[in-house]
């Protein structure tokens, strides 16, 4: 029996508004061509901006998203069931980097910073949702905090809108995260459940440039918390050492620990900054921050 509503997106009636204005853009790149042999004046009036988008109506949940039905079947893009979680440690961000004047750590950082929070078996979903710094500013000092840029040529609202774009567009076909404002919020959240510093403290795993670590040291740390699949990552450092670098925790759509689909990657996240799973056989370092020289914490 029909329930007499309109049809809706995953997201949303502003999701779906949005999946059709990339289609009427493709539409219109492909038409293009055909209208070059029409009249000056025709070309102008077809040309002419469309400001129904600013107008009430389907884009007035633009920040707050709007309560919609989710159904992955409906997208191809909508059909991945598994996210990762990605928090790094800035202490080895910079060793991470090929060019050590990249990398900055503000002052007020020093502890486990947010990544990403990444959809996994997808491609890019959308380049016609944009992301703009009013979007996010009640989160300004959470962001800035748990998600800073360390990069030098990066502010941090180019990253939270390149992650934005990339991964949480892919996101935003599920309710909670169906606008720039909630997919932030969820990631912050999820930043305030997983307290790594705080497991690793209370176990006695501190940074340390002396004191190496192995996975089966702090595997049975994190596993309660993070589940038996999260992974450790490292880089290799300058000395040739592996350094502990991220954790990636896998959750799945409704925030649950813990995702049964191996093999969902996504290879940009996995590789992302050239980390790798930490050997298990290999001692690695959680190396200490450093805010004057990054990149050489331990001297």
């Amino acid at each position: 029996m029909g329930t007499g509503r309109s049809p809706r997106g995953p997201g949303g009636s502003g999701w779906f508004v949005r999946q059709q204005q990339c289609t009427w853009t493709e539409m219109w790149r492909t038409a293009l061509p055909l209208l070059v042999g029409l009249s000056p004046a025709v070309v102008f009036l077809l040309q002419l901006p469309d400001y129904t988008a600013t107008q009430e109506g389907p884009w007035q949940d633009y920040k707050h998203g709007r309560q919609g039905l989710d159904s992955p079947g409906k997208k191809p893009f909508c059909s991945w069931k598994c996210l990762l979680f990605t928090l790094q440690w800035p202490g080895a961000f910079c060793q991470s980097l090929d060019k050590e004047t990249l990398c900055k750590i503000p002052p007020s950082i020093n502890n486990w910073t947010i990544h990403g929070l990444w959809p996994q078996k997808v491609g890019r979903c959308c380049s016609c949702w944009p992301m703009f710094q009013s979007d996010v500013q009640e989160l300004d000092p959470e962001l800035n905090q748990h998600w800073p840029s360390l990069l030098k040529t990066q502010p941090s609202f180019h990253f939270w809108k390149q992650e934005w774009e990339k991964h949480g567009v892919c996101a935003a076909c599920v309710e909670g995260m169906n606008s720039p404002l909630r997919y932030f919020q969820i990631s912050l959240k999820l930043r305030g459940q997983f307290d790594i510093q705080r497991l690793l403290q209370e176990a006695g795993i501190n940074p340390s440039c002396e004191r190496p670590y192995k996975l089966e040291e702090v595997h049975p740390v994190l596993a309660p918390h993070l589940g038996d699949k999260h992974e450790v990552q490292c880089v290799t450092g300058d000395q040739g050492r592996e350094v502990w670098f991220q954790v990636k925790i896998p959750i799945s759509r409704n925030l649950t620990v813990g995702c049964g689909h191996r093999g969902d990657g996504d290879p940009e996240a996995r590789d992302s900054f050239q980390g790798h799973p930490c050997p298990p056989q290999v001692p690695f370092y959680y190396l200490p921050i450093d805010h004057q020289d990054p990149r050489r914490p331990c001297g």
